[in-house]
């Protein structure tokens, strides 16, 4: 059992992604046509990728900290996405997948779910079938 604070406050902090490094007195900004654009390639084009509160080196929600913990004690390769660094990718997620809540999870262009989804999934042994049944080699079970 991996063992998160699930009462831990999430903390907002504009921290550097990968995908847009603005100028520093810049916040990052798509048009909303960007922005689905950027989540379908994410989606479709990385095998297993995280939309998250914060870096998987340093998540900024309890909730993107599971999900970080599961991906990282299962060994699978994966990407993310900071949402704190961009108003518009934070509420394109959301509509992108009509899921209200961040973290996202998605493998092989598939949303799994939320964080409470991801972890139920994971204690059962569904989520390291699932991915072992897209081909994504899985280290170690629950």
């Amino acid at each position: 059992m991996i063992g998160v604070n699930l009462d831990t406050v999430c903390a907002i902090s504009y921290l550097s992604v990968e995908y847009v490094r603005p100028p520093p007195d810049q916040k990052a900004s798509f048009d909303m046509t960007d922005i689905n654009a950027f989540i379908d390639d994410k989606v479709k084009t990385t095998d297993v990728f995280l939309f998250m509160k914060g870096t998987p080196d340093f998540p900024q929600c309890g909730f993107s900290g599971q999900v970080v913990q599961i991906l990282n004690y299962l060994g699978i390769d994966y990407d993310s996405a900071n949402v704190l660094e961009n108003d518009e990718l934070r509420e394109g997620i959301k509509a992108y997948s009509n899921w209200p809540t961040i973290p996202q999870l998605y493998v092989k262009g598939e949303f799994v779910g939320g964080a409470d989804i991801t972890r139920e999934m994971f204690q059962s042994g569904e989520l390291q079938g699932l991915l072992e049944g897209k081909g994504i080699a899985v280290r170690q079970t629950a």
